[in-house]
């Protein structure tokens, strides 16, 4: 089994790569890509959904992808201890009706050895804004990483 840097127990230096590359990743909306950040095992809480494996993980990825068009997701770091990363997040996308909508979470993440999360728990709360209002176009630009997304 290869590795999935950075690898725990996790420093501030690396939880942030981790958190950044998870940014990254989501972002791409390759629900395969994705899905090989998590352990063949994976265990998931989102929102009132529960998941396990990586091929529940990659449906439940497409199903989420079809509905939230233009998907586009902020994540920052809020706290890290050995192989747990706590992060806060916001990401926007609009509906196939056209209604945008912004959606504020946290997720609780644990990994193994090799750097791969075993267990993600993610509660979420969404809130319709009008296309106007949107904040987040796109991955985030390199100038903006570090910086955090105001609540509002």
């Amino acid at each position: 089994m290869s590795g999935r840097p950075p690898l725990p127990p996790f420093t501030r230096e690396t939880a942030l790569q981790k958190v950044q590359a998870a940014e990254d990743a989501w972002n791409t909306r390759d629900p395969h890509k994705v899905a090989l950040a998590y352990s063949e095992d994976s265990v998931w809480r989102n929102r009132d959904t529960f998941v396990t494996g990586r091929a529940e993980i990659v449906a439940f990825l497409t199903a989420k992808w079809q509905r939230e068009l233009e998907y586009a997701l902020r994540k920052d770091l809020w706290g890290f201890d050995g192989n747990r990363i706590a992060v806060r997040f916001q990401y926007e996308c609009r509906d196939s009706a056209g209604q945008w909508s912004r959606s504020y979470g946290n997720e609780l993440w644990e990994f193994d050895d090799h750097g791969l999360m075993t267990r993600r728990e993610a509660s979420i709360n969404d809130v319709p804004i009008e296309e106007e209002q949107r904040r987040i176009h796109g991955p985030r630009p390199e100038a903006e990483r570090g910086v955090y997304s105001p609540l509002q």
